[in-house]
């Protein structure tokens, strides 16, 4: 390839009816510029292009990684859904545990409440039957005793103490803190 140093260097031999040597030296100048400012811009390209191709070949590889992080996110939310609906199962279930376990914990405490009222209500029942039994044998025991009872005369009654000597009986403190009167009879 020839450089615009070559022909700024080249010579041409002189003849009798040549060209105008400033004529060819202001073309070869114009020739020297264009040809220089064109090497210049190839170089330029040349550069950007190799530029470019860089830029490509990262993108290609970013390209590769991009489709790989997509691949992966899509298969980590498929993952998250299939646990995520896994968990909702299990809360689910567990739910459904814990609910049996209360109702079965209810129905215990019910049952036990009804063995502990009947319980209650049977010994309720013999109570008022033994009560009622000792009601009625005390009763046969006043009716027995009401029968037997001697006659008073009123000479049994001068050792009692007349209304007075009553009035003016000691009062004494009791243990519970409350008074006791002390009356003969």
């Amino acid at each position: 390839m020839i450089k615009p140093a070559d022909i700024q260097e080249k010579e041409f031999s002189r003849a009798v009816r040549g060209y105008r040597e400033e004529e060819v030296n202001e073309f070869l100048d114009e020739i020297t510029i264009d040809l220089d400012r064109l090497l210049n811009q190839l170089r330029e390209t040349r550069e950007e292009n190799s530029r470019l191709v860089e830029e490509l070949e990262r993108l290609r590889g970013t390209e590769g990684t991009i489709v790989d992080t997509l691949e992966a996110a899509k298969s980590l939310m498929a993952e998250i859904a299939d646990s995520s609906e896994k968990r909702a199962d299990i809360l689910l279930k567990n739910a459904e545990l814990d609910a049996e376990l209360m109702k079965k914990s209810a129905r215990e405490e019910a049952e036990t409440i009804s063995r502990e009222s009947k319980a209650m209500k049977e010994r309720y029942i013999k109570f008022r039957t033994q009560y009622k039994k000792l009601l009625e044998s005390e009763l046969e025991r006043f009716e027995s005793l009401s029968g037997e009872m001697p006659e008073l005369g009123v000479d049994d009654f001068d050792d009692l103490p007349d209304r007075e000597e009553r009035d003016e009986a000691e009062v004494q403190p009791d243990n519970s803190g409350g008074t006791i009167r002390n009356m003969k009879l």
